[in-house]
C-alpha cells in the first residue's frame, strides 16, 4: 500500500451545486485536478441511510445518499484515486455523542437489526460493484468509541455492538474479500481508550484489517502522543493505522456564509500558528508522525473537508437536520477556515507540503 494522501470531500457536491469553483495559481480547474496535481491519492465519503425527514426537507452537511455517492464515486475512479467508503448507519451524522438509528430501522432490534446491518451493507456494495465503483476500503461506522445503532450498539452493551459490526463487516467481506476494512474511533491520543475498545473487538472475534484514528490537534493532544499511541495499538493488534480525519486552520478569521468551529483560543492550544504557513507545518508534522510508526505500519491521513468553501447556502446542518439530531446551535459552514482552499477557492501552500512530503 502506497502511503496516503487522502481527502473526505463529502460537501463537494453540495458545494459546486451552489456555485463553488476552485482554482490553482489563478487557473480554473475541477477540484479533483487539483488534487491529483498535488500528489492526492485517495478519497474518503460518507455515506447516509436516507438525510431527509418525512416531507423530504434535506437535512444537509452535503446530503450523502446513496445517489450522492455514486455521483462523487465515479469521479473518483475517472481520476483513478483509491475509493474509501465510511458508511454511518445513520440517516445524519454520527460521531462519540451521537450515534441514532435510520428512520425506517427505529423498530428493529436483535436479530432483526443485525440482519438489516448485513443486507444494507450488502446492497450497498452490489450496487457500487454493478457500476464499476467499488470501494478499496470500507469504514463499517463512524467514530465507534462509544458504539453505532444506539440503544441497541451502545458501548456499555459491547457484546451485542460487537455482534453488529460483526454482521457489517460480513457483508462487505461477502461482496469482495479484497476490500479493507477501517475501524474508526475519535481521539487519536487516548491510548487507554483504544487498548480497552480493541482489546474487547480482540476478544469478541471481530476481523478488521485497520485501526482509523481521528486526530485533531486542538482537541486531542499533541502529535508525541498521537505517535505514542499509533506505535503501540498497532504494535499490540498487529494492525495497520491510518489518520482518517484531521484538520488545521489556515486562519482564525471567519466569513458571512460561516460560523467556524477554528478560532484563536483552539489554536493557542496547539503548537501552530493559525496561518497558511502553520498549516503548512502541521501537515508535515503530521505526514512524519505517521510514517514513523514503526514496521511501516502507519499508512497515511485523510484530511476532513478540504474543499468546504463558504458558499452562500451550504450548511452543516438545516433546520430540520438539527432538529433530528437535537441540535440547537446555528448552522451554516463550521470549517471553511481549515480547507485547503482559502475562502475564494484558491488553493494553500499546504497542499504543496502534501504533494512533496
Amino acid at each position: 500500500m502506497d502511503f496516503i494522501k487522502g481527502m473526505d470531500i463529502s460537501m463537494l457536491k453540495e458545494v459546486e451545486d451552489l456555485g463553488g469553483k476552485f482554482y490553482d495559481d489563478g487557473i480554473e480547474l475541477d477540484v479533483f485536478q487539483i488534487l491529483k496535481k498535488y500528489s492526492i491519492n485517495a478519497i474518503r465519503l460518507r455515506l447516509w441511510h436516507d438525510p431527509f425527514d418525512w416531507a423530504l426537507n434535506p437535512y444537509g452537511g452535503g446530503g450523502n445518499d446513496f445517489n450522492t455517492t455514486v455521483e462523487l464515486a465515479e469521479r473518483i475512479i475517472k481520476h483513478k484515486m483509491s475509493f474509501v467508503l465510511n458508511i454511518h448507519y445513520s440517516d445524519f451524522w454520527t460521531d462519540p455523542g451521537k450515534q441514532i438509528k435510520p428512520k425506517a430501522w427505529e423498530k428493529l432490534s436483535g436479530i432483526e437489526l443485525e440482519n438489516k446491518v448485513y443486507s444494507y451493507t450488502r446492497n450497498i456494495l452490489r450496487n457500487l460493484k454493478m457500476r464499476g465503483l467499488m470501494p478499496d476500503m470500507v469504514q463499517v461506522g463512524n467514530e465507534l468509541t462509544n458504539g453505532f445503532l444506539w440503544p441497541d450498539g451502545k458501548i456499555s452493551n459491547h457484546r451485542a455492538m460487537m455482534s453488529l459490526l460483526k454482521k457489517g463487516i460480513s457483508a462487505v467481506k461477502d461482496v469482495s474479500n479484497d476490500i479493507k476494512i477501517i475501524i474508526h474511533l475519535d481521539n487519536g491520543c487516548d491510548n487507554a481508550m483504544y487498548r480497552d475498545w480493541f482489546d474487547k473487538a480482540q476478544n469478541e472475534g471481530v476481523d478488521y484489517d485497520i485501526i482509523g484514528l481521528s486526530y485533531y490537534p486542538y482537541w486531542n493532544g499533541t502529535l508525541d502522543e498521537l505517535e505514542d499511541n499509533m506505535n503501540d495499538i498497532s504494535d499490540r493488534y498487529g494492525k495497520n493505522v491510518i489518520v482518517v480525519e484531521t484538520a488545521y486552520g489556515f486562519t482564525t478569521e471567519t466569513h458571512p456564509n460561516a460560523n467556524m468551529i477554528f478560532s484563536k483560543e483552539l489554536a493557542d492550544m496547539t503548537a501552530f500558528e493559525p496561518t497558511r504557513l502553520g498549516q503548512s507545518m502541521f501537515m508535515t508534522q503530521l505526514m512524519n508522525r505517521i510514517r514513523n510508526v514503526k514496521n511501516q505500519r502507519g499508512k497515511g491521513f485523510f484530511y476532513w473537508e478540504p474543499a468546504w468553501l463558504p458558499v452562500e447556502g451550504s450548511t452543516w446542518s438545516t433546520i430540520e437536520g438539527r432538529k433530528y439530531i437535537g441540535d440547537v446551535s446555528e448552522g451554516g459552514n463550521s470549517w471553511a477556515n481549515q480547507a485547503l482552499f482559502d475562502f475564494n477557492g484558491n488553493a494553500l501552500p499546504a497542499l504543496k507540503s502534501i504533494r512533496d512530503f
